[in-house]
């Protein structure tokens, strides 16, 4: 009885060691937690390291968000968010963010923005601060927007896309290069519907409140603020390059033409000699039977002379 009371009293010790070992680990960490009302107790500091959970990151973020007045981010759900290979202390700084500016963003879908691989805090810094983006996009290689007037006469345009982030299409909308996509398609079509280009030229604007009408910023992650051209010069004469192209393909098609009719006229001419050598032919074979018929009839003539005057001395005698 005694020896068991013994080993009780022994591991009772032992456990008590241990807690108090551990809490005097995050003893700094739960005075912090608890003079700045986080209310992280210590056996929850405890099951976090146990769970492989980084004590430090979880309360400083815990802290962060209840100064901040954002009191319903619950530690479980910063935890799980950590273990889910989130990055706890930027959502959390996009929460605070987002709250300051009165911008409408919950733990939820803060937390999926993170996890979808996007960045949470640039986000609601777009939000805040619109950003601008260069149309088209000089690091793809082409510099200029290139459309034809109705005229024929092309111009080259470069556009400045002012942009903030829709936070409600981040996760699954589309990202900054179909922004890029869809306005370039829209001046190069507003361009293009333009009678002339020196109505373009005279009132720019003109582009930029067309591309604007096509909501082209739909199922997108950006809402389009402005559209400004920048730049706008002009290019070729496409038109008359056009109409030259088919006026030397025109041509092409009728020296063709003439050069199938004298290929014809040529092999017309030369049926025509060779049925000229034909008749030709039949006027010698013609020629040549004269003589033989001459001398048949020469031939006849006689035997006919013979026979008659064989008949003529038979009667006489």
């Amino acid at each position: 009885m005694a020896a068991a009371l013994i080993v009780g009293t022994f591991f009772l010790v032992l456990i008590g060691l241990v807690i108090v070992f551990l809490f005097g680990k995050f003893f700094n960490l739960w005075l912090r937690a608890f003079v700045t009302r986080a209310r992280i107790s210590p056996l929850t500091l405890i099951f976090m390291s146990l769970r492989k959970v980084n004590p430090n990151v979880i309360v400083d973020a815990k802290i962060n968000a209840v100064q901040a007045g954002l009191q319903e981010i619950s530690t479980a759900a910063l935890e799980a968010h950590y273990l889910a290979g989130g990055n706890v202390t930027r959502v959390v700084r996009a929460l605070i963010a987002a709250h300051r500016a009165r911008i409408d963003l919950d733990w939820d879908t803060a937390a999926a923005i993170d996890i979808a691989g996007r960045d949470v805090q640039d986000a609601v810094r777009t939000s805040v601060d619109p950003k601008v983006i260069d149309c088209p996009d000089p690091r793809h290689g082409r510099t200029t927007l290139d459309g034809v007037a109705k005229n024929g006469i092309q111009l080259k345009a470069r556009a400045r896309v002012t942009v903030r982030t829709n936070l409600s299409q981040l996760v699954g909308g589309a990202t900054e290069d179909t922004v890029i996509a869809r306005v370039g398609e829209g001046i190069v079509s507003a361009i293009g519907s333009s009678e002339t280009h020196s109505q373009v030229l005279a009132n720019p604007s003109l582009i930029a409140q067309a591309v604007l009408r096509k909501s082209l910023d739909a199922q997108t992650a950006y809402e389009i603020v402005s559209i400004d051209i920048a730049d706008i010069d002009v290019g070729d004469n496409v038109g008359a390059r056009l109409q030259a192209d088919q006026a030397e393909a025109d041509m092409r098609v009728a020296r063709a033409k003439a050069e199938q009719r004298r290929a014809e006229a040529v092999a017309s001419e030369q049926e025509m000699q060779a049925l000229t050598q034909e008749n030709r032919a039949k006027v010698v074979l013609a020629e040549a039977e004269v003589p033989m018929a001459m001398a048949e009839a020469y031939r006849s003539g006689l035997m006919r002379a013979e026979s008659n005057g064989a008949a003529s001395a038979g009667s006489a005698g």
